[in-house]
């Protein structure tokens, strides 16, 4: 049973309690009248008095919505209607079941200090109907009756008392509980209003955070494919243009037109986010070492390959990275440092990787180079932002007139 159901069905003992009880009283009485022996004048009392209590309970129903709980209204209900029924008790001793609500609703109408004092005239008024001489007693029997049953009905009146206090705390905790419960539900439903808005937040940030990568990602696919493929292509016309001969003019174009079919492969894998073409079928040791022999051929700058350490077979996008940040570095050098000599090196190093590209050209101030993409800066910028997608990180080392170093060091993260 619910503590809900429990309240409502005290709630109508109380409201409904006293007129039941008064009503078989008022039968008993009427029927115990010439057994008892009351008198014309007593059964006019009674009479009076009845009238009183039913006036009496009209007026309380009424009252108590609008009065505070145990209010100086409930303690006039309680003593008036203790008063009454003492005085039927005297008329006739039947009305004592009347006068038994005294020890249920004590708890419910009088505040905690006046509780068992109400308990004891309740006590009062059911020995001297039980001691079977009436108010007040008429001879030692009848008051050593009274005696014995005063102190039961006193005994009783502080079990009744203990009860109405438990039924009173246990009432306070569970309308603390309900309350707590409520103010809980309050807070669970702002949290998760919260958490709504902040997942509709989160999920706005994402999807703006990989449109970003995305844009970041085919930005630097492009400069270091269309970009670097189209410069060579460049340069390949613009030596044809001015080749002494048609057979060097023919080879111009042909290294043209295969940078050319070269770059738009390239192309068509970046926008998938595939691999390189150099890494399909080659490992990234095989591919650096194509890479910076093709380079050293087209740009006449001798260029030598190294690799130290134990070869393992990398992730793809760890080989992707090295080998764009190479492709980079290498064009960097071809397009501005006027270098004589490179050399890249790829060292295997336990669970790191590093890739080294030195060339003996004139430098540059690293310090002086944009910090962002735009402004001509992006080739430093998108090394550093590949290497820093799969936790790497890239170094420059150069000051003019002593060549440049770029140090790649990314985690080996082997293949699967």
């Amino acid at each position: 049973m619910s503590g809900t159901t429990v309240e409502q069905r005290w709630e109508g003992f109380y409201r409904y309690g006293p007129h039941t009880l008064l009503g078989v009283s008022v039968l008993m009485a009427v029927l115990s009248a010439d057994a008892v022996g009351m008198t014309g004048t007593e059964r006019r009392a009674a009479a009076v008095l009845v009238a009183a209590a039913c006036a009496l309970h009209l007026w309380w129903d009424r009252a108590k919505g609008g009065a505070p709980p145990q209010g100086p209204a409930a303690q006039a209900c309680y003593a008036l209607r203790t008063l009454l029924a003492f005085a039927l008790c005297w008329a006739n001793p039947f009305f004592s079941i009347y006068a038994i609500m005294g020890y249920f609703d004590s708890g419910h109408l009088l505040p905690k200090r006046l509780v068992r004092a109400g308990l004891l005239c309740t006590a009062v008024t059911m020995a001297g109907a039980q001691s079977g001489g009436g108010l007040p007693p008429d001879s030692p029997v009848t008051w050593a009756a009274f005696g014995a049953l005063f102190v039961l009905h006193s005994s009783l009146s502080l079990v009744f008392g203990n009860i109405s206090e438990r039924e009173a705390e246990r009432t306070e905790r569970q309308r603390e509980t309900i309350s707590e419960l409520e103010r809980a539900n309050t807070r669970l439903e702002e949290a998760l209003a919260e958490n709504a808005v902040l997942h509709a937040q989160l999920l706005i940030q994402a999807r703006e955070a990989g449109v970003a990568d995305e844009r970041r990602r085919l930005a630097a696919e492009i400069h270091d494919t269309l970009a670097q493929g189209l410069t060579g292509i460049i340069a390949q016309l613009q030596a044809a243009v001015s080749a002494a001969d048609a057979v060097q003019s023919r080879e111009h174009l042909d290294q043209a037109a295969g940078l050319a079919r070269h770059s738009l492969g390239e192309a068509r894998r970046s926008v998938h986010d595939l691999v390189p073409a150099a890494l399909v079928e080659d490992g990234l040791p095989e591919a650096l070492d194509k890479a910076v022999t093709e380079w050293a051929r087209r740009t006449g700058v001798r260029a030598e390959f190294i690799v130290t350490g134990t070869v393992e077979p990398l992730h793809d996008e760890v080989g992707a990275t090295l080998l764009r940040i190479a492709g980079e570095a290498l064009a960097n050098a071809a397009r501005h440092a006027d270098a004589e000599r490179a050399g890249v090196t790829l060292s295997y190093m336990g669970d790191e990787i590093t890739l080294d590209i030195r060339d003996d050209g004139r430098g540059f101030d690293p310090a002086a180079q944009p910090t962002r993409t735009g402004g001509g800066g992006f080739g430093l910028v998108g090394m550093r932002a590949r290497a820093e997608r799969i936790a790497g990180t890239v170094e420059v080392e150069s000051e003019p007139g002593t060549g440049t170093a770029v140090s790649a060091r990314v985690p080996l993260v082997r293949r699967t």
